[in-house]
Order: structure tokens, then sequence, then C-alpha cells
């Protein structure tokens, strides 16, 4: 069956009840359904190509408030989903033409999706990252300190920047420390590039961005050992976010190029 318009891949899984779709909507507002093929079924619904058709998707890509509202729906849809079984989330903007080309989506995929499905079945993610610590630092003594000469401004211009890179390398150490301890207490972790300064609240550096793939029962335990772990660190400062659908840890391996 190949549709008029085009079709949004929210998320894989096992054969959920497709009954348990009735009344859900996804991205632009169209009701889900299911797709089935080679023992898994991807959840998708109906998207107008005069808003989600190649062209005027690169220029709504472009468009924050777009973006934000988009992800919004597709998160909040593989939310519902995660309440139904174990979930692989698609990549924002994975647009069809026609079931057919899902189903060959699944076909191929299939031994990459199902292994995703089992790693992230009864599993969170948790989100830690860290900043160099905010924490005022003593100005260091240098020999000639006040008013004094350009000799005496530049040996304090030196010494303080002395002073910032050894808390950097500070900072860079207990976020390599943290970063291992808690891996070995997770069932995977990634560390994800540090965000940038435009999408980072804090004025200080981001040394750690990572995620760790954690039993759901196991959760409350693991956020305590973040805060046990982040009070030895004097360097930097830890802060915890989730727990999450892990996203992480289970994408929707597309191997080709979407056909929207």
């Amino acid at each position: 069956m190949t549709t008029a318009g085009g079709l949004w891949l929210h998320a894989v899984m096992r054969d959920p009840d497709p009954a348990r779709l009735t009344g859900l909507t996804g991205v632009g507002g169209g009701a889900l359904r299911a797709i089935a093929a080679a023992g898994l079924t991807a959840v998708v619904c109906p998207v107008d190509l005069a808003e989600f058709g190649a062209e005027p998707l690169r220029g709504n890509l472009e468009d924050i408030g777009w973006v934000e509202a988009v992800a919004r729906t597709h998160h909040h849809v593989a939310v519902e989903l995660s309440q139904l079984g174990p979930v692989v989330p698609a990549r924002l903007a994975t647009i069809y033409l026609s079931d057919e080309s899902v189903v060959g989506l699944l076909t191929r995929g299939r031994t990459g999706i199902d292994a995703a499905l089992t790693r992230v079945s009864g599993r969170i993610e948790w989100g830690v990252k860290a900043y160099t610590s905010s924490a005022p630092r003593p100005t260091p003594a240098v020999a000639g300190s006040g008013p004094g000469t350009g000799a005496d401004y530049l040996r304090r211009k030196r010494a303080a920047l002395s002073a910032r890179s050894e808390a950097a390398t500070a900072a860079a150490a207990c976020a390599e420390e943290l970063h291992r301890a808690l891996a070995e207490v997770a069932e995977a972790s990634r560390r994800h590039p540090p965000q940038s300064r435009g999408l980072n609240p804090r004025a200080a550096s981001m040394v750690l961005n990572g995620s760790y793939l954690v039993d759901a029962a196991r959760g409350d335990r693991f956020a305590e050992t973040v805060a046990e772990l982040a009070s030895g660190y004097g360097a930097i400062e830890v802060e915890l976010t989730g727990p999450w659908l892990p996203y992480s840890f289970a994408i929707v391996p597309v191997e080709e190029t979407p056909d929207g």
C-alpha cells in the first residue's frame, strides 16, 4: 500500500497490541498505526509532505521552535509506547513514502533492531554532566603584587593563567575518574561531546557529558551512587538528569536514506 503523503517513523517494537495504539496521535496529529514485518513492528503516523517532504523539511529543521515542538511530540509518543514494551525510537524526522519501504527497513535491520530491543528491555537511561567548579579559588600570591611595574603585571597574569590551567586539568581528571566509576556499575555507558557554550546553561566549562544504561529496578541506587561519588570531587560540579528512555542505547539503525 502506497500512501499519498509520508510516514513519520516513531519507533520499532516487538508486536505491540494494535488496539493499544487506538486514540494515540503522532507528529502532525496523524493517528498512530503499526506496520509489521520480520517479527518487528514499526509504529508510524501519516504526515503531509507539504510540511514534511524533503525540501520543506530542510527549512523547518532550521526553525528552532518547529523542531522543539516536533521533538516534544516524538518523545511523548516514545514514552507512551514504552508502556507497551521495549522501544527503539527512530531518529527525529525519519520519513518514508510507503509501507513497503518501512517493511524493507525492518527486514534489513532486523538483527540490529532486535539486539537493541533486548539491550534496553527493563532498563532506563541516566545522564550525568560535570562542569568545572564555580567555587572561588584563591588568587596566587605573586612577589611584587600591587600596582607595581609592567613586569609585576605580567607575573600576576602568568600566575592566574597557570592556576586556571591547573583547575581545568584537575576537573578533566575528576570527570574521567567519575565516568569510569559509573561505567562499572551501569549496564552500558557512552560519553557524548561536551555541549557548546550556546547549549550549556552554565558559565563553567562542561568536562563530562555521559549517558548510562541502568536496570530500572536499580535506578534509585544509581542516583545515590552519583551523589556519593560527586561529593568527593571538589574540582567539578555534577548534575544528574533522568531517568529517560534509553535513547543513547537504542536508535533505529536506518541503513538507507529514507525516501521522504
